[in-house]
């Protein structure tokens, strides 16, 4: 009797699953990555243009650069209808480009952009996010990457990553805390040693990163930050912020604005730009900022990655270089991975309606040529 109980007891460990035991660390491995924004995120293209946008030349375009992995930015809107009913479109286009990314070599992060509860931009345009205030519309999240895991849990966690939601804005830095540890657990049941990229509140900012409370006990967990420090810098006349009013000279490194041009700008803007008279920007300061993000990687063992970090195409072009050059230097120093933001548009080194590198020497400084 005990002979047929212990080859029972073999058989049905035989035929039982097999399941990723919790703690063992995947070889998801990343340093030198982009972003391919404006796709599957933030654009109103649809049909033939949204689909002509990536196609395999970008891929292979990447891997001739040296770039090891992309981060996909997707926003519920372009997956999902109203009713909650799958757009097929937008997901063979996700799924081809990973097939895509993996046939040369490039590992991605799958990236939650733009949920309907939650935009980044909701505070400054006026709307509300009701992500940290509904049980219903957390678990809408949870939902949406369930749905996501479906189709995408058979890529190997070696080369696909999830980063469940960008740029939080909570009102208490608990609150997003507490949404961390609810969509990990649930991601956990279904996805066990997936790599998860996990960021700050309050704009992914390196400054909030002290407040974050990693899941405990995981290795499959990537910290993230954004970082666009100096912003009269990095966004030199952009549009939609309130510090890209400013039009007068810059210096980088040092004193960014000048006493003379201070006086000399609109008084509407001086309470934005007065900080920039004091603070010496350089290498040094942005050393300072990472700190914390630093440290707390460190804490618990995991990669930290900076997700997003660029300058705007009208940012004086050697202001930016060294800019970029500070950048690169410093991630080198601690082991940082990163994904610049972007591979085209307005922040971005590729011109895709003209086939061509729209700023060679920002190519050359990001694949160390």
């Amino acid at each position: 009797m005990k002979k047929l109980l212990s080859i029972l007891a073999m058989m049905a460990l035989a035929f039982t699953p097999c399941m990723a035991q919790p703690g063992k660390t995947n070889n998801f491995h990343i340093k030198r990555g982009t972003n391919l924004s404006h796709w599957l995120s933030q654009s109103e293209a649809r049909g033939e243009m949204r689909r002509l946008h990536i196609q395999e030349d970008d891929f292979e375009r990447l891997e001739k650069l040296g770039f090891d992995f992309v981060r996909i930015p997707i926003d519920e809107v372009q997956f999902w209808d109203e009713q909650g009913n799958k757009l097929p479109e937008a997901w063979t286009l996700l799924t081809n480009a990973l097939d895509l990314a993996r046939k040369h070599h490039i590992r991605a992060i799958v990236d939650l952009h733009i949920i309907r509860s939650h935009y980044f931009n909701a505070v400054n345009e006026g709307a509300a996010n009701t992500l940290f205030t509904s049980e219903k519309a957390q678990q809408d999240l949870i939902n949406l990457w369930y749905q996501l895991s479906d189709v995408l849990k058979g890529y190997s966690n070696g080369w696909v990553a999830y980063e469940f939601m960008n740029e939080p804005v909570a009102e208490e830095h608990e609150q997003w805390n507490k949404l961390v540890a609810k969509v990990h657990k649930a991601l956990r049941k279904v996805e066990p040693e997936r790599t998860l990229v996990v960021g700050s509140n309050r704009w992914q900012g390196y400054e909030t990163m002290k407040y974050l409370k990693v899941p405990e006990n995981d290795k499959n967990i990537v910290l993230s930050f954004h970082y666009y420090n100096p912003m009269i810098l990095t966004h030199y006349t952009a549009w939609w912020t309130p510090i890209g009013k400013y039009r007068g000279k810059l210096h980088y490194p040092g004193i960014l604005v000048s006493k003379e041009d201070y006086d000399a700008a609109p008084d509407e803007i001086k309470p934005e730009l007065e900080p920039y008279t004091r603070q010496v920007w350089d290498i040094n300061k942005i050393r300072e900022d990472f700190k914390d993000a630093i440290a707390v990687a460190k804490k618990y063992g995991i990669q930290l990655f900076c997700g997003e970090w660029g300058f705007y195409e009208l940012t004086d072009k050697e202001m930016g270089y060294q800019w970029t050059k500070d950048m690169l230097t410093v991630f080198d120093e601690f082991n940082i991975a990163w994904t610049t933001w972007c591979y085209d548009a307005d922040f971005g080194f590729w011109d895709q309606q003209h086939d061509c590198f729209k700023d060679k020497p920002l190519v050359d400084l990001l694949t160390g040529k």
